[in-house]
């Protein structure tokens, strides 16, 4: 994949996650950079965030750091080949305590 092809699928993939998590009543900022954070009542955060460079959506949680890469198909966990929104539904129903679903 080469810049402008992982500019335009991070560029969905942020814009899907902001419209999923604007369905939902959690407490999300957009930052310069490609960088969305979400912030739970507890002060702790899941930071989302792409990576030019390695070409990847990256994701940090209290649960651990994660790295997706775009398959051809959907972003794809690096080391587990989860999906990205569904890995992000189990990191938000995990650091929130209840169970979420983020649909794009």
């Amino acid at each position: 994949m080469d810049d402008p092809q992982f500019e335009t699928q991070a560029d969905a993939a942020f814009e899907r996650l902001e419209r999923a998590l604007e369905a939902t009543d959690l407490d999300f900022e957009l930052k310069e950079g490609g960088v969305i954070e979400i912030e739970f009542d507890d002060g702790s955060k899941i930071i989302v965030n792409r990576h030019g460079a390695a070409r990847e959506i990256w994701v940090a949680a209290r649960s651990g750091g994660f790295h997706y890469r775009w398959d051809g198909r959907a972003w794809r966990d690096s080391r587990g080949d989860q999906e990205l929104f569904s890995s992000l539904s189990e990191l938000i129903s995990d650091q929130l305590g209840r169970r979420v679903r983020l649909l794009g």
